[in-house]
């Protein structure tokens, strides 16, 4: 599981198109295998690193198989000394999945924000019997202060069915100091060239739902 240097609210400053961070900020993005939880976080960190601030990316994975937890861990700042993330200090958490938003929820900071996309994937202890599907979830992630969205759906309204992950780096843009034009850019250099106009697409409808 992610451990942390501490990470307060950070304040920042915008100077053309380098950003200056007060404080070192932490995104946590949580998944299962094959959701492009990775290539998310590669997003982020190019966009941050063209902004101008040190990053640090760290991946954690569960089991090997397609269904294993994943998380990506981006640390952002000035100068970033630890890759590590402790509890109640992520920033910003995104869960790609509705249970990982619960198991992982402990990472995010007093007043920090939480995206969630809304759909469930059955983990892999439940599925061999090893576990049981919580309860009350909408009403526990409600609770959270969660920024909810199918994004799955909005994937599918893009072209895209394999987008979901570029739904929520759109959702994800809303809470840094990033521009918009910084984070298509980096989505263009990321993402296979084919599939670019789809991905822009997805990023814009995840962007506007986050803002609804």
């Amino acid at each position: 599981m992610p451990h942390a240097t501490a990470s307060a609210e950070a304040s920042t400053i915008e100077l053309g198109k380098r950003v200056t961070l007060e404080k070192t900020m932490t995104v946590l993005l949580v998944g299962v295998g094959g959701q492009g939880t990775i290539l998310a976080g590669n997003i982020l960190a190019m966009c941050a690193s063209e902004a101008g601030l040190d990053v640090k990316v760290s991946e954690i994975h569960g089991m090997s198989q397609r269904g294993g937890s994943v998380s990506t861990i981006i640390r952002m700042g000035q100068k970033v000394d630890s890759m590590i993330c402790d509890p109640g200090t992520a920033d910003v958490l995104v869960a790609f999945e509705a249970m990982e938003a619960l198991r992982n929820q402990q990472f995010l900071r007093e007043g920090g924000r939480l995206f969630v996309n809304d759909e469930t994937i059955t983990p892999v202890p439940v599925n061999i019997g090893n576990a049981t599907m919580p309860q009350n979830v909408d009403r526990r992630l409600d609770a959270l202060g969660a920024t909810r969205m199918n994004a799955g759906a909005i994937a599918r309204e893009a072209g895209s069915p394999r987008s979901t992950n570029v739904v929520l780096v759109g959702a994800l843009s809303t809470a840094l100091p990033f521009s918009r034009e910084e984070w298509e850019d980096a989505i263009r250099r990321r993402v296979p060239p084919k599939t670019v106009d789809a991905n822009l697409k997805a990023f814009a409808l995840g962007r506007e739902a986050a803002l609804a």
